[in-house]
């Protein structure tokens, strides 16, 4: 197994953040289109799809194989580069490491058997009626209004209409509704409402930029699909997201 590369740190430490929200360590796919990412947490709540396009490398070799990786010590070593910096990867195949250049600096990652991390989800293919599209300050004025007085958050798609995320907390209510008009492309759906962590989604959306085309797939009591792209489409993000299970 080979690899080599030389990427923006900026454009690689955006493409890590939707996977390092959920989990700490993970495994690295070397594609030849590519590296990509496929993870879910230790709850099998939340999980990520992440792809990072070899257009998006100034350099990208790689002749396949898994990396496993401390994402937490990657991510550290990836805030030593200034703005703009590139960072240079090379793969050591005798000792197993990751040689990781910026500037002066040189570093010498040492990696995680693959084996020993979590095995990667299946994507599950879902019957989600609707679609919605909007921008991502949507998403985080919801999210932040829903914390005002609760721990979960309600979706709920009104039927050809419009998208409305509640929450209920032991004395106060809120809604915020995304209306039709801010809606400017996509499927709306049949009537549907799932209930979810607060916790989780603020963490999914956390990479996600204020006017960042958001894809909000939701159906009645299933997961929640996410997807966006970052860094000019280089990455490409899926989240999914497990409901919360309501008693009667």
């Amino acid at each position: 197994m080979a690899f080599s590369a030389i990427i923006a740190g900026d454009t690689l430490a955006k493409a890590l953040e939707p996977v390092s929200a959920l989990v700490d360590e993970c495994k690295i796919r070397l594609n030849d289109d590519g590296i990509g990412i496929c993870a879910v947490d230790a709850a099998n709540v939340g999980m990520v799809d992440m792809e990072l396009d070899a257009s998006a490398f100034e350099s990208y070799e790689a002749t396949g194989g898994v990396l496993g990786v401390n994402l937490e010590r990657l991510e550290d070593v990836l805030s030593m580069a200034e703005s703009g910096q590139v960072v240079h990867f090379e793969l050591n195949e005798e000792t197993r490491k990751l040689d990781i250049e910026i500037g002066g600096l040189e570093y010498t990652l040492a990696l995680i058997d693959p084996d020993s991390i979590r095995q990667e989800p299946d994507i599950p293919d879902l019957d989600l009626s609707g679609t919605y599209v909007f921008e991502g300050d949507h998403l985080d004025r919801a999210v932040r209004a829903a914390d005002l007085c609760s721990d979960h958050i309600s979706v709920d798609g009104v039927a050809d209409d419009k998208l409305v995320f509640s929450a209920q907390g032991d004395t106060d209510d809120v809604d915020v509704t995304v209306e039709r008009d801010d809606l400017p492309s996509g499927q709306l759906g049949d009537e549907c409402s799932s209930l979810f962590s607060l916790d989780y989604l603020s963490d999914m959306k956390g990479p996600i930029g204020s006017d960042t085309k958001v894809s909000l797939r939701v159906g009645d009591e299933l997961p929640i699909k996410l997807r966006y792209s970052l860094a000019d489409g280089g990455v490409e993000v899926v989240n999914m997201l497990a409901p919360r299970i309501q008693n009667d």
